[in-house]
């Protein structure tokens, strides 16, 4: 219970400064996509990016993250379980392959699937640069045709107490959808190439990025809510314990004394 309780405060602290990281960096990864997405609506006419190529999907390769350590309840295998469905249901018939971010799923996916790649080193230091250093391997293996599709899986923090698996499509880049008539109207500044060149790729690191950042501060706010149940329940079990010791130690404290009193009745016949 001590390990437990100790475990649980830990990752409290660690809860309080990835929230803060995660909460602040939403607005800019979100504003970002939005930008990426009208741009990609922008490029159609002109045969689009390379990055939004859309191909006959045949090779789908999934990225999973998970973390590198256990004892955080459901966290891991419910992110399993959903690689898992995609390759069984969502894609079957296809050849499907797996990128893991986090021991944890390597250990598991590596058993029943194909992993290509494991990064489970990335959270060891988790900064923009080792994140986007992975995505830049993905957008290569996106653009030199090795797979025509690329899925993200990972838990999407809401609170400490709720995590939801979420699965997104980072490869090819979809276009936003405009209700109606409605056109998006850009000013582009130098150009729209060199914007395409620039704004592209550093909306699919910052992307990933999220992802690895929120399933950082969902692996931190999984172990806690683990963590207090388990000091909970080790509590519940620490009082029957006692109180089976405390019956026991009564029972014995009887006996004796039954004993003592039957003896002095012996002697007095």
């Amino acid at each position: 219970m001590q390990i437990t309780s100790a475990m649980k405060m830990v990752s409290a602290a660690k809860l309080k400064k990835a929230q803060d990281a995660i909460t602040a960096m939403r607005p800019y990864a979100d504003k970002l996509t939005e930008l990426l997405q009208g741009l990609s609506a922008t490029l159609d006419s002109d045969g689009g990016s390379k990055f939004a190529e859309q191909r006959e999907v045949n090779k789908v390769l999934v990225v999973a993250i998970t973390s590198n350590r256990g004892l955080c309840g459901a966290f891991n295998s419910n992110i399993i379980k959903e690689g898992n469905r995609l390759a069984s249901e969502a894609y079957a018939g296809k050849q499907v392959d797996f990128v893991t971010i986090g021991k944890k799923g390597n250990d598991i996916l590596s058993k029943s699937n194909t992993v290509v790649e494991n990064n489970n080193q990335v959270f060891d230091d988790l900064t923009f640069e080792n994140v986007a250093a992975v995505a830049q391997k993905l957008m290569d293996l996106y653009t030199d045709g090795s797979y025509d599709k690329i899925e993200l899986i990972y838990n999407k923090f809401k609170n400490a107490a709720t995590q939801i698996v979420m699965t997104e499509q980072f490869l090819p880049i979809v276009a936003a959808e405009t209700e109606g008539n409605v056109s998006l109207d850009y000013i582009f500044e130098p150009s729209k190439e060199e914007i395409v060149e620039t704004l592209i790729p550093k909306s699919l690191k910052t992307q990933l990025y999220k992802a690895v950042r929120d399933s950082f501060a969902s692996e931190h706010g999984a172990r806690m809510t683990a963590m207090h149940k388990a000091t909970d329940n080790a509590a519940e079990l620490r009082d029957s314990l006692t109180l089976t010791y405390n019956k026991a130690r009564q029972a014995a404290i009887t006996n004796e004394i039954l004993e003592i009193v039957g003896g002095a009745e012996a002697l007095n016949n």
